[in-house]
């Protein structure tokens, strides 16, 4: 059973670390090479960029948002010329979704600006710090469940 002292100390860790990823990702986010695509569109590019053509239901499901919405998504993607379908090989009541080659530059200009932000933040600690902070990653991926 854990003392008042402990609760309140567990419910500090809590708020600290919920802090300190918003303001993380706030600051990437900052880093975005183009406000003028959504995070939502981002995060499909993303998707797409790291799983490789889906169709638009896997890419729904993946993304967590109904389908309907996803159509939305790629059709503004498609109007930026970042995502195209093409018919489904075997199946043809589906499309394939993929990254265009000026998506895939996009995504990696997006990725590459965010990870140099974060590598000139991750030069000014020193090595027992960027051991604690991979142990830390880990953590949170353990936590968000990407392991």
């Amino acid at each position: 059973m854990l003392t008042n002292v402990s609760e309140s100390a567990e419910r500090a860790l809590t708020s600290r670390l919920r802090l300190a990823v918003v303001r993380l990702n706030r600051r990437l986010r900052a880093q975005r090479t183009n406000s003028a695509v959504t995070l939502t569109q981002i995060s499909a590019l993303s998707c797409l960029h790291k799983c490789g053509p889906l169709t638009p239901g896997e890419l729904a499901a993946k993304e967590g948002v109904q389908p309907p919405s996803m159509t939305r998504i790629i059709g503004a993607l498609e109007e930026l010329g970042y995502a195209s379908r093409s018919p489904h090989p075997s199946d043809g009541r589906q499309a394939i979704v993929a990254l265009t080659d000026a998506g895939q530059a996009y995504i990696e200009a997006d990725i590459s600006a965010r990870e140099a932000w974060l590598d000139r933040r991750l030069a000014e600690l020193d090595d027992g710090e960027r051991a604690i902070l991979a142990q830390a990653a880990d953590i949170i991926d353990r936590m968000a469940g990407n392991q």
